[in-house]
């Protein structure tokens, strides 16, 4: 593993934490619709329901992020095959900015790469969501992981170059976190969510502040590339 991998950069934590949080109106349109259906589940306890199953999502996220990491962590040459992945990161994240900015569909073909596997898992996850008991909705929460959305391939890619299971993990939980505020709001009260997602003024900010942490992400490369190559210049 190479040392510079070896643990956790709170620039990568936070790049995660905030992806999940502007970015999560993207998943509005695949997610929307199961939150919503928690939250109508049981009017006094619909909260219940939306923690059994997001808090699955997330645990199922930290275990991609963990594989991800894991696997990368093999791989011999790691350093530049990391900052590539970062870099793809940066541009997913600008992708999906454009989307909100601009309706932007070139993020589109890369979620259609992964709805073979989702096809696959599909009848799993409605057998779960029919069960309407806690099992059903950790079990889809569970699902909801591998669910082909730009935005949760760009911060596995993100987790993937920490090459660190521990890391690997920790970044995909604080995606997870990030998305946790607008999950939970669909399932309290998804109609007037739904319409503030599509409110074209919070939409441009949202794309707008993607952008800008898809430039923060490739800055805060760049000062940690020119600080490594001035050590090993002193060394």
């Amino acid at each position: 593993m190479n040392p510079e991998m070896s643990w956790m950069d709170p620039a990568v934590l936070t790049t995660a934490f905030l992806a999940g949080l502007l970015g999560s109106g993207h998943c509005f349109g695949m997610c929307g619709g199961i939150a919503a259906g928690l939250g109508a589940m049981s009017r006094g306890r619909a909260l219940v329901p939306a923690l059994q199953f997001n808090l699955s999502r997330l645990v199922s996220y930290a275990v991609l992020g963990l594989v991800a990491a894991t696997v990368l962590s093999g791989v011999s040459g790691l350093l530049p095959i990391s900052r590539w992945l970062r870099v793809l990161t940066a541009l997913m994240i600008l992708l999906i900015g454009l989307k909100f900015l601009f309706n932007f569909r070139g993020i589109e073909f890369i979620e259609r790469g992964g709805a073979g596997l989702w096809k696959k898992i599909l009848p799993f996850a409605m057998k779960a969501g029919n069960r309407q008991d806690a099992l059903g909705r950790i079990l889809l929460g569970a699902c909801w992981g591998l669910i082909p959305c730009g935005l949760v391939y760009s911060v596995l890619m993100t987790a993937a170059s920490t090459a660190n299971p521990v890391s690997g993990a920790l970044t995909m939980l604080a995606f997870g976190a990030g998305t946790l505020p607008a999950m939970l709001g669909l399932t309290a009260a998804a109609p007037a969510l739904a319409t503030f997602l599509e409110d074209r003024t919070v939409r441009r900010l949202i794309g707008f502040a993607l952008i800008v942490l898809a430039a923060w992400t490739l800055l805060m490369m760049w000062v940690s590339m020119t600080q490594g190559n001035m050590n090993h210049a002193h060394h």
